[in-house]
């Protein structure tokens, strides 16, 4: 595929998981491709504060493979909660790869608690990554989108963003947030030829998931029974989704110039509105 020939994005989180295949099948479809990621987050709300590979040292892996693969890419360690890094991640992506056409604000936590049990550093972590980050990501590109004047943002939210679910109230609300914030900026932004997505992932096997199969399998239960549990209970097609096949949508939607405004399920049935 080469519809994305010419073209410049930014993935935020894209080291691994869903961000990485993003980031992959952008480049597959000819797009030159800055990721954005940082090393480690200090806090015990996070999910990947004991990852064997930090998320900066993944980035620069995950640009080898596309610069491997004939495309421009480079990766800028950046922390999307802090406006000056922000900033600077759409600078140096515009400044070294020649412009900035598609961002896809990917750069999530998650953690699992009870309401009642919830401290504020997971609540203020889950919202300062998920909302916040996406709110800075999305503010610091619109200049550079509105001197070509057009642009495409793709906004990672969740299926999580459609339907509560218990112990995750602060990840679901960030998601929510992410739908109804992607949705008003599509609308604001549609005048100056820019266009606002959100694609709301499935049940996939990250090591986001990772992490949630250690809380929410069963007594007992070892970790790959959990998951073909979840797979085989929760997914009417029964198969899980990968990040490829959340790439495969971020590439449409790249491409796809009369569609803005929609958050778009990939779950396998899961949500079916």
């Amino acid at each position: 595929m080469t519809q994305l020939n010419g073209q410049v994005a930014l993935v935020t989180g894209g080291a691994r998981g869903i961000g990485r295949g993003i980031a992959l099948a952008l480049a597959q479809a000819g797009a030159d491709v800055a990721i954005a990621d940082l090393e480690h987050i200090s806090s015990a709300a996070q999910q990947y504060s004991n990852a064997a590979i930090g998320g900066f040292t993944a980035a620069q892996q995950t640009a080898a493979e596309i610069t491997a693969c004939g495309r421009r890419s480079l990766a800028i360690q950046a922390d999307v909660r802090k406006k000056e890094d922000a900033a600077r991640m759409v600078e140096e992506t515009v400044n070294r790869l020649g412009g900035l056409h598609i961002l896809v604000c990917n750069a999530g936590v998650v953690s699992v608690s009870s309401v009642e049990a919830m401290t504020e550093d997971a609540w203020d972590l889950t919202f300062a990554v998920n909302v916040k980050g996406v709110f800075l990501s999305c503010q610091a590109a619109i200049p550079a989108m509105k001197t070509r004047s057009s642009g495409c943002i793709i906004n990672i939210a969740s299926i999580a963003g459609k339907n509560g679910a218990a112990g995750l109230a602060h990840y679901c609300a960030s998601k929510f947030a992410v739908v109804g914030f992607s949705n008003s900026l599509a609308k604001e932004l549609a005048p100056a030829n820019i266009r606002v997505n959100a694609i709301c992932p499935g049940i996939l096997r990250t090591q986001m998931w990772e992490y949630l199969a250690e809380t929410l399998k069963r007594p007992n239960e070892a970790k790959e029974d959990a998951w073909q549990r979840y797979v085989k209970g929760l997914i009417p097609l029964g198969r899980p989704q990968t990040p490829d096949d959340i790439g495969q949508l971020a590439v449409y939607l790249a491409a796809a110039e009369n569609v803005t405004g929609q958050a778009i399920n990939v779950d396998g049935g899961v949500e079916l509105h």
